[in-house]
C-alpha cells in the first residue's frame, strides 16, 4: 500500500474514531439533560402548591399525624404535627412547642420562610414542601444523579414520583418523593440531618380551617417582632 493511501485510511479511521467517541458522549449528555428535565419538571410542579389553598394530612413514620394547611388572600400556611405547629403569614411566623407560641417576624414579601423554622418539625418525621423543592433544585443541576421515575395514586390522586440517589450538594444524598397533578406533596422518603422521614398523604381537601393558622387557646404566645418606632 503506497504511503498516501496509508495516510488516508488512517485518517479516515481516526475520524470514524472521533464521531464514535462524540455520539457516545452526545447520548449520555442526552441522558442527563433528560434526567435533569424530569427532576426540574417535578420541582416546578410542586412550587404551584404556594397558589393553593388545601388541606393535606399525611402519615408519618412510626404511626403519627402531620396536616398542612394552606390559604391565600392573604397567604397563610400552617404545619401542624406531633407536639407543635409552626404557623407562616404576612405578619408573622409562630412555632408552637408543648404550651408555648413563639412569634418572630415574617419573611420577605415574595420569599418563603428559612426552612430553619421547619426544623423542630423535621426531626418529628415532618418535612415541609419548600424543603423538597430545595432537594429537587439541588439534584436537577447535578448531571449524574441517578433517577427513576414512576406514577402513581395517593390519596385519590395521581402523583408523578422520582427516586433519586447520589445527589450532590443536598441535604439529602438519596430520597424519593411524589408531587400530585395539583402540585402538592404526595409522599417523601429520606434522611435529613439524621433524622428519618417518610411520610405519605392519606387526605386531601381543596378548604382550609382557619383555626389552623391560631396558636392554641391555651398557649402562652411570646413576641419577639420588634416593636414599631415611635
Amino acid at each position: 500500500m503506497s504511503s498516501a493511501r496509508r495516510v488516508v485510511l488512517a485518517a479516515a479511521l481516526a475520524a470514524a474514531s472521533l464521531t464514535a467517541g462524540c455520539s457516545g458522549v452526545d447520548e449520555a449528555s442526552a441522558q442527563g439533560l433528560a434526567r435533569n428535565d424530569l427532576v426540574s419538571e417535578l420541582a416546578s410542579q410542586l412550587s404551584t402548591s404556594g397558589t393553593l389553598t388545601y388541606s393535606a394530612a399525611y402519615h408519618v413514620a412510626g404511626g403519627a399525624r402531620a396536616t398542612v394547611v394552606q390559604a391565600q388572600n392573604p397567604s397563610r400556611t400552617a404545619y401542624l404535627y406531633a407536639g407543635g405547629r409552626v404557623v407562616v403569614t404576612e405578619t408573622g411566623v409562630t412555632e408552637c412547642r408543648g404550651t408555648t407560641c413563639t412569634v418572630t417576624p415574617p419573611p420577605k414579601p415574595g420569599t418563603p420562610p428559612s426552612t430553619t423554622v421547619f426544623r423542630t418539625a423535621q426531626q418529628t418525621g415532618m418535612i415541609a414542601p419548600g424543603t423538597v423543592m430545595d432537594l429537587l433544585n439541588a439534584a436537577s443541576l447535578d448531571t449524574e444523579v441517578v433517577a427513576e421515575s414512576r406514577d402513581t395514586t395517593i390519596a385519590g390522586h395521581h402523583a408523578t414520583c422520582l427516586a433519586l440517589s447520589g445527589v450532590d450538594d443536598a441535604a439529602a444524598r438519596d430520597f424519593s418523593a411524589c408531587v400530585t397533578n395539583d402540585g402538592v406533596l404526595g409522599s417523601f422518603q429520606g434522611t435529613i440531618g439524621g433524622a428519618t422521614i417518610d411520610i405519605a398523604m392519606t387526605e386531601y381537601s381543596a378548604e382550609a380551617n382557619d383555626d389552623a393558622f391560631r396558636a392554641p387557646p391555651s398557649a402562652r404566645v411570646v413576641d419577639r417582632r420588634s416593636a414599631p418606632a415611635k
